[in-house]
């Protein structure tokens, strides 16, 4: 009895309970539903279409926005993507209201299981909610009020209404919302295109797309791609036959490496903002067409080139250690290894990994996103087992490193590290100023600081052929015969303190023709010439480049490139030389469209040229054209000679103790500039200069750039310019055993003497 009595009195509790528990959450329910924001946002959804750039060729390289999607109606969504949805997400989806209490359920068992929160519970309907009208923290209100929305949007909407939302709403990694979006951005093809087994990829995305991103972590996506599968089938909406045949089917992703947008970032920051400063915040939002002058082809080039380059520098300083240690448990799997990779970035075919065992024939490592591999001693560095078993430069790796592995080919890899030093390549259309190819930097997402645009940096001698040219106005011939020796130089002159300069060689040729000076790079000739002409004419003269006066101080250290400027000026300056003798101004922005397709926006082209828009004289330009392509014939570019055309004028250029290596040259159409160095100023090397450091990635890009470009005949020689046999030792003319060199009419060598200085 009195057991009876208990068992009612816990009864009686457990009623009064469920009534107030009842009333309470009547009350909440009539307290909040009023104040839930209206779905009308839903029913007249218009997404905000995103800025999209465009190359000169109209490939994609760019898309902004605060939401990067391509809207899809429902009624061209493929029923297995609907499907596969409904299997990852929400498999009673086309039944409840709102709440799925069977998997409310379902996960509270699984999660009591496993000891913690394993599962979730929120339907397809609860996910909308969220995205459009609520934040993502995890409170007890806001799920109160996710629900409470879900079941406003079920009775205001149908099924295929919130199907619709959803599917262009989520987001799903690398910058992509909506499945339209991520569908050409990890397959490079429309969703209507899309097989079973990129569909069952894409759809395992929104449960963590950065966590089963396949581009970051194809293992990671795959697994979660079965599970995906496993549902569909499970639910009967694909057979065992499909289920299996799709498991083993290979997928094609648009991987950074056929992308071409992958090597653009640098040059598409630039247009987005510009186009922010033209239009502000509505510049993400208008659906902005922007076509540029950027060649898919000349990036490419010029992005692969600037890697090789930084990278084979890098190789040649030898390797630097692991980046860190973390210390491995008794027993790893693939899954404890992925995340201790977590937060390790690959860039790239250069991945993160870490070291599980040393022996004394080979590294055993784990890739982040890859699984294992094995290194043996040849693929270390330069085949050496120092890596191995150590040496007095170096310490052997050991377990628990974390490094670098560069994918070489199809399972071929190599030990390596992140270029120390930084680079930049710009190339323009000499003509009229359009930006070919632009590459930043070794990679955008480590550095975003633009080299090309930002970096001021001394130019060393590739300014020299600026003051040469300055020499010519000034009776300075090419047959002038000037004095390589050494001197002293007071600090008035200067600027700073008294100078001993030293040619790069340290060696002294004596007297030299200044064709020679130039060619072989020699600084004393430099300085005395720029001595002659003084410094504030030469600094004066520098402005019909396009270059700042204030960035050049008139003193004799201008001669050596002692100022500061941008791989971008010293393009802009050596179109000069190379069109004619015309400033003009890089651009990189050719139109804009709308929406609509209708021109809103177009680049207003270079003027027609005239003589009045002439900067340098068709006879300076003559003669530098004759100069700078001996630099590469006969001077320290001759390693450009690789390239088999006589058309290329160019100088390099190197900075003290090897700070910044530069080289900038041209054929006609394309000047290009490359330049190499660290951001916190300090040598590269021994012997890094600009011939061994930045010629080469200048090479790489021509190699691309002049392919179908026809060979140019030499210049015309202009009125006003004399060609006289003369004795290159003695500046004078010799008809019997003389080499051809070129004078203004008035500056011609006399028969009785040679001008020394």
């Amino acid at each position: 009895m009195r057991l009876r009595n208990l068992f009612s009195k816990f009864l009686l509790l457990c009623i009064s309970l469920g009534i107030v528990g009842a009333l309470a959450g009547t009350f909440a329910f009539v307290t909040a539903y009023p104040k839930l924001p209206p779905v009308n946002a839903l029913t007249d959804y218009k997404p905000k279409l995103p800025l999209r750039i465009f190359s000169r060729e109209g490939t994609l390289i760019g898309e902004f926005g605060r939401e990067h999607r391509e809207f899809i109606s429902i009624d061209s969504v493929p029923d297995s993507l609907k499907n596969a949805i409904i299997a990852a997400e929400d498999e009673h989806f086309w039944n409840h209201h709102g709440i799925d209490f069977i998997g409310i359920g379902r996960a509270a068992i699984a999660n009591v299981s496993a000891r913690g929160v394993r599962q979730g519970a929120s339907t397809i309907t609860m996910q909308v909610a969220r995205n459009f009208f609520l934040s993502s923290e995890k409170t007890f209100t806001r799920k109160f009020n996710e629900a409470l929305l879900a079941i406003k949007i079920e009775r205001n909407l149908t099924k295929n209404q919130i199907l619709e939302l959803y599917i262009n709403q989520i987001y799903l990694g690398q910058r992509s919302y909506g499945f339209a979006a991520a569908s050409k951005v990890y397959f490079g093809k429309p969703l209507t295109q899309a097989s079973l087994a990129e569909i069952s990829m894409l759809a395992g995305l929104p449960k963590a797309p950065s966590k089963y991103n396949p581009v970051v972590n194809l293992k990671r996506a795959t697994q979660r791609q079965r599970y995906v599968l496993n549902r569909m089938n499970s639910l009967g909406l694909i057979s065992d036959q499909e289920l299996e045949q799709t498991k083993s089917t290979a997928l094609k992703l648009s991987s950074a490496r056929k992308n071409p947008s992958r090597n653009s970032e640098f040059f598409v920051e630039m247009v987005r903002q510009a186009l922010t400063e033209r239009y502000g915040d509505e510049a993400y939002t208008k659906g902005l067409n922007v076509h540029t002058t950027l060649s898919v082809k000349h990036q490419e080039a010029g992005f692969l080139a600037l890697k090789k380059g930084l990278e084979s520098h890098d190789k040649r300083q030898g390797y630097r250690g692991p980046l860190s240690s973390i210390n491995l448990p008794s027993i790893v799997n693939d899954e404890w290894l992925e995340d201790a990779l977590q937060d390790s970035n690959a860039y790239e075919d250069l991945r993160p990994a870490v070291v599980l065992n040393v022996t004394e024939q080979a590294i055993e490592t784990y890739v982040k996103g890859t699984g294992p591999v094995t290194l043996s001693a040849e693929q270390t560095v330069y085949g050496s087992t120092d890596l191995i078993t150590g040496s007095d430069v170096i310490s052997p790796l050991k377990d628990g490193d974390l490094i670098y592995l560069q994918n070489l080919k199809k399972d071929q890899w190599a030990l390596s590290q992140l270029p120390i030093a930084e680079g930049a390549i710009v190339s323009i259309d000499a003509d009229n100023g359009a930006i070919n190819a632009l590459v930043g930097g070794y990679n955008f997402y480590r550095n975003k600081f633009n080299h090309v645009t930002q970096a001021k940096r001394q130019p060393g001698s590739s300014f020299k052929p600026f003051i040469y040219s300055a020499a010519l106005e000034r009776g300075f011939t090419p047959g002038t015969i000037i004095d390589d020796a050494p001197f002293e130089i007071h600090e008035s002159q200067t600027g700073f303190e008294v100078w001993d300069p030293q040619n790069y060689d340290e060696e002294f040729a004596g007297p030299i023709s200044l064709r020679y000076a130039l060619a072989k790079s020699k600084n004393l000739v430099a300085i005395r010439i720029l001595q002659a002409i003084t410094p504030e004419y030469a600094r004066n003269y520098l402005a019909r480049f396009g270059f700042n006066p204030k960035h050049h101080p008139p003193y004799l250290t201008m001669a050596l490139g002692a100022g500061s400027t941008t791989p971008l000026e010293m393009a802009r300056g050596y179109a000069v030389f190379a069109n004619g003798g015309y400033l003009i101004e890089p651009y990189f922005i050719s139109h804009i469209e709308d929406i609509e397709g209708n021109l809103i926006f177009k680049t207003k082209l270079q003027r027609k040229r005239t003589t009045a828009d002439q900067v340098l004289d068709t006879r300076n330009v003559f003669t530098m054209d004759s100069l700078l392509r001996n630099v590469i014939q006969n001077g320290t570019g001759i390693r450009a000679k690789s390239l088999g055309r006589k058309d290329l004028a160019g100088k390099t250029g190197t900075t003290n103790d090897n700070i910044d290596a530069w080289f900038a040259g041209f054929q006609r159409r394309i000047v290009a500039i490359t330049w190499v160095g660290k951001d916190q100023p300090g040598p590269l090397g021994d012997k890094e200069t600009g011939s061994k450091a930045a010629l080469p990635i200048w090479i790489d890009y021509m190699k691309t750039a002049l392919k179908g470009i026809p060979e140019d005949k030499p210049l015309a020689r202009p009125e006003g310019i004399k060609s006289i046999l003369i004795d290159p030792k003695t500046g004078l003319p010799n008809d019997k055993n003389g080499v051809v060199e070129y004078f203004y009419e008035e500056n011609a060598p006399r028969t009785d003497s040679g001008a020394l200085f």
